[in-house]
């Protein structure tokens, strides 16, 4: 995993219409836009893709389409959000013989919280029906694990490779960092600070603003690797203005109108999530300019 998936992994946006159903061929061109960025990777069902609002069948939907867009350019992971072990091992069957590199796999997410046994037995399941690499996404603020419960779940379960890090905390990246084997792989979900997570060693990141922006994030983290700090210091200050400029309850809707200003069609949030509102269009907007002075866009005109 440490050479298949390290390096900038976006978090594909899902494409609904306004009456919030899925857009079929739509997630073709947010592939090529990725690959063209020079991404290491895409996720598919993840947080930023409103991966929790999917059917069974919408998720295989979506899944096969970006599978079959990636043609083998960049490896494959699928993100699971469910409630259950029984819908996790359901959900990646159902996909039949894709060569998924890895599943990104959050704790149950509804309000009774497992115990870590159980929450290895969980993961421990998934792993031995399907046999596919596992990353645990740690973001559920009622379910978060500990540094200690992640490692006892990737030292218990083999095919726990590695682990997602959120929620803004930084001190479990580089105690993980520090702790974990050097095998098992450490990824930031940390949008404000991923300049601190490529420079203390992070192996890469899946985020909304490398979904967003991928092709700045791409030079962020390059720069890191090449220890061109100054570069990298004002990649890390741009982004976290757009980044403040991005209102986090809609977040999805905010990263789906970013995209639209660099020429991907403009889709909308899942109901109940909002809209992005004229107000919040021009905070982008301002914050976006400099942001896109670093790359080359497609395009700037928003639907």
């Amino acid at each position: 995993m440490r050479q298949t998936l390290t390096g900038i992994l976006p978090p594909l946006s899902m494409p609904f219409d306004e009456q919030g159903n899925l857009v079929r061929g739509a997630l073709k061109p947010q592939v090529d836009f990725m690959v063209e960025s020079g991404v290491r990777g895409v996720v598919v069902g993840g947080s930023t893709g409103e991966g929790h609002t999917l059917s069974h069948g919408e998720f295989v939907e979506a899944m096969t389409e970006a599978y079959e867009a990636t043609a083998g350019r960049v490896p494959f992971v699928a993100g699971l959000i469910v409630q259950s072990t029984r819908e996790a091992i359901d959900r990646v069957k159902a996909l039949g013989d894709m060569k998924i590199a890895a599943l990104q796999v959050t704790p149950v997410h509804y309000l009774f919280k497992p115990e870590l046994e159980a929450t290895i037995e969980h993961f421990r399941a998934i792993w031995e029906e399907t046999k596919t690499p596992i990353l645990i996404y740690n973001v559920i603020p009622w379910n978060y694990l500990s540094v200690d419960a992640m490692l006892s779940i990737m030292e218990a379960v083999p095919g726990v490779v590695g682990m997602k890090q959120s929620s803004g905390d930084l001190k479990s990246v580089s105690d993980l960092l520090l702790r974990a084997k050097p095998e098992n792989l450490i990824l930031s979900g940390i949008d404000a600070l991923l300049y601190s997570a490529f420079s203390l060693g992070a192996h890469g990141a899946i985020s909304a603003l490398t979904c967003a922006v991928p092709g700045v994030t791409v030079k962020l983290y390059d720069a890191v690797q090449a220890g061109d700090h100054e570069t990298a210091k004002d990649i890390h200050f741009r982004l976290n203005a757009l980044w403040n400029a991005m209102r986090h309850d809609n977040l999805p809707a905010c990263v789906k109108y970013v995209q639209s200003r660099q020429g991907l069609a403009f889709f909308h949030p899942r109901a109940p999530m909002e809209k992005v509102t004229d107000e919040q269009k021009k905070k982008i907007d301002a914050a976006l300019g400099p942001v896109l002075e670093l790359v080359t866009v497609r395009g700037r005109s928003a639907a």
